[in-house]
């Protein structure tokens, strides 16, 4: 693991990237809420005629709602467009499209970026994550409980009804306040609104056979990719005053490396060691900025292959340095 980085090195060479075009943004918006649009009706249309081919547009309509997250995304750190209204503004309506209450969720994720990687301050925007004597702690029905909430298809398969539904209603949480929970009921109205536009226009179909599974999958590879960029063998995990911002962006978050029409859908997030280290870089510069810095070298590297590999992990292990799964805590046990 590299040691501490350099402050002025880091920020400067974050400053040169941070900051939005405004004409590229407005591209992006244009583009991504236009073609996600002409998938809907084109998706639509072939119902009755191909469902098949239905189905497919479900997952290129799913691929663009991460995109459009993504866009939620970058406005919530204020990097997408120059104006602060309407930056929020479009937060606020693609916050909608992809079912996220975009004031609320700015606040938790700001909180994830202040704490990534410590282990004092786990709990908001995380995946949880104990540490193997945290783990070991508990009784037999907490072990239960946290090996069925690190199983893949509970994060995987649930996590996504969790995302689309129950946070919906969510009223309180340690990063809400009143404006916050305003968000909160405003974006459920909304979302109501719109889905019961679509239905009187285009029949429930539109809703309950063509976006809501698109959605569902969305949010599925949304937590995904979250998981990999902070879940791998040899994640970054301090306490307290050990604890540093610039160690715990660079190599507490992966590179994912996927394929150029991959990271088109997902808005180049698997730069997300560029990303935490400079928030205020939008999307279409982290490529760039990884490319033309050192600095980024020391991020660990995944591609989607040794991605997968990471999901057997579920335990930090504060004597290894690393993270571990319950087969190693096992083996461990019976080697004693």
């Amino acid at each position: 693991m590299a040691g501490r980085f350099d402050r002025f090195q880091w920020r400067a060479v974050v400053a040169r990237y941070a900051g939005a075009d405004w004409a590229r943004s407005l591209w992006q918006v244009a583009s991504t809420l236009g073609l996600l649009i002409v998938t809907l009706v084109i998706g639509y249309k072939l119902m009755p005629v191909a469902p098949w081919a239905t189905a497919l547009f479900v997952l290129v309509i799913a691929g663009l709602l991460v995109r459009t997250f993504i866009i939620m995304h970058d406005c919530a750190h204020g990097s997408f467009l120059p104006w602060p209204k309407v930056n929020d503004a479009v937060g606020f309506i693609t916050g909608v499209l992809t079912f996220t209450p975009f004031l609320q969720w700015r606040r938790d994720h700001a909180l994830h970026h202040a704490s990534s990687g410590d282990l004092e301050r786990r709990g908001t925007g995380d995946v949880s994550t104990l540490t193997v004597a945290e783990y070991e702690a508990l009784s037999r029905f907490g072990k239960l409980k946290y090996r069925l909430y690190r199983h893949p298809i509970v994060l995987f398969g649930l996590g996504p009804l969790h995302m689309m539904v129950l946070s919906r209603w969510r009223t309180f949480s340690t990063s809400t306040g009143p404006t916050q929970l305003w968000n909160v009921w405003m974006t459920n109205l909304a979302i109501a609104s719109t889905a019961t536009i679509f239905i009187l226009t285009a029949g429930w179909e539109s809703v309950v056979l063509l976006y809501v599974p698109a959605m569902y999958l969305a949010a599925a590879g949304g937590i995904f990719l979250f998981y990999v960029q902070h879940q791998f063998e040899e994640a970054y995990w301090e306490r307290g005053q050990q604890w540093d911002y610039a160690t715990a962006a660079i190599t507490g978050s992966s590179f994912l490396q996927l394929p150029p029409v991959l990271n088109w859908f997902t808005g180049n997030i698997g730069f997300h060691h560029v990303h935490h280290l400079g928030p205020k870089i939008p999307n279409y510069r982290l490529p760039q900025a990884h490319a033309e810095n050192a600095i980024f070298e020391a991020a660990p590297v995944l591609t989607l292959r040794t991605a997968v590999k990471t999901l057997r992990l579920a335990l930090w292990d504060e004597a290894q340095g690393k993270l571990v799964s319950f087969r190693e805590l096992r083996a461990r046990r019976a080697a004693r």
